[in-house]
């Protein structure tokens, strides 16, 4: 758990230590208080953030904190992997972006470099943005394993584009 406060002004502080936070994936728990699993890769982010609220005139108060009772396990670890679970529904949207992104560029016949230079930037995206996200996800959110499956058909879909790619420019 970690209680936070940081001075109002200027809000600049604030803003930084809330942007870790939502980084690092903690969970809002109400004005202030936000929690985490204490696993090692939250650690860094953790630090990260007591950096910032004291640069900022501010402190962070850290907690070991366990449920009461199973059920409160068991709430905290289901709001989290609620939490989890809305990002990789985000992700999958994106593998789909991806996916209909690829369809164009062949439906149109734009095998160019600079297309596939795009294209495999967005792949890099979408890879980097999955292996944080399985970093957070210390419970195992439903979706985790759809998104594995999606993310390597995206990298299959801009393999054959690559193909395709490489056709036209050496028929030319």
């Amino acid at each position: 758990m970690l209680v936070v406060k940081v001075p109002a002004a200027p809000s600049r502080h604030r803003v930084a230590v809330w942007r870790e936070l939502r980084r690092i994936g903690a969970l809002s728990l109400g004005q202030g208080t936000w929690a985490v699993p204490d696993v090692p890769g939250f650690a860094e982010g953790v630090r990260r953030v007591v950096e910032l609220a004291e640069r900022g005139a501010g402190e962070v108060v850290l907690l070991d904190a366990a449920g009461r009772s199973e059920r409160d396990s068991a709430r905290l670890e289901a709001l989290f992997t609620a939490e989890r679970e809305d990002e990789w529904q985000e992700f999958l949207a994106d593998c789909g972006k991806f996916d209909a992104e690829i369809d164009k560029e062949i439906r149109v016949e734009k095998f160019t470099m600079a297309e596939l230079e795009e294209e495999e930037q967005s792949l890099e995206r979408l890879r980097r943005w999955h292996r944080e996200l399985k970093v957070r996800d210390v419970f195992g959110a439903p979706s985790a394993t759809e998104a594995e499956v999606r993310l390597k058909h995206c990298a299959d879909r801009l393999a054959a584009y690559t193909d395709l790619v490489f056709q036209a420019l050496h028929q030319m």
